[in-house]
C-alpha cells in the first residue's frame, strides 16, 4: 500500500510492533508525490526520518495532529519545513466531547 497511495494516514494504537513503524524505509517505498498524514501517536513516526523525507522532497508533505514530544521544542527541524502541517493535539478539541471527558473522569 506504501508503494500506491496518494495518502498515508496513521491511525493504530503505540505499541512495540508500531513503535516508529513510519520510518526511513516506509518514508522510501512512498510515492514522491503522497502526503503523510499521523493522527495516531507521536511514537508510530521515526520523526528525523520524517524530516528528511521531507527535507528531501522524497514525500510531498505531512500533517500532523501528534508529535513525541508534545508540543514540539520551538527549534525542533520539522517546525522550519514548509510542507508539513503540525497542530497542537486537538482532535478532541470541541466542548461537547471535553464535558463527556470530564463526565467520565469524575
Amino acid at each position: 500500500m506504501l508503494c500506491e497511495s496518494d495518502f498515508i494516514v496513521a491511525c493504530c494504537a503505540l505499541t512495540p510492533e508500531t513503535k516508529e513503524i513510519f520510518n526511513t524505509d516506509a518514508f522510501k517505498k512512498m510515492k514522491s508525490n503522497a502526503i503523510f498524514i499521523n493522527s495516531a501517536r507521536g511514537g508510530v513516526v521515526d520523526q528525523t526520518a520524517l524530516c528528511a523525507a521531507l527535507k528531501n522532497k522524497r514525500i510531498l508533505g505531512a500533517g500532523l495532529d501528534v508529535t513525541t514530544p508534545e508540543p514540539l521544542p520551538l527549534d525542533d527541524p520539522l517546525l522550519k519545513l514548509d510542507n508539513v502541517v503540525i497542530l497542537p493535539h486537538i482532535g478532541s478539541a470541541d466542548v461537547n466531547t471535553r464535558i463527556e471527558m470530564s463526565r467520565i473522569t469524575a
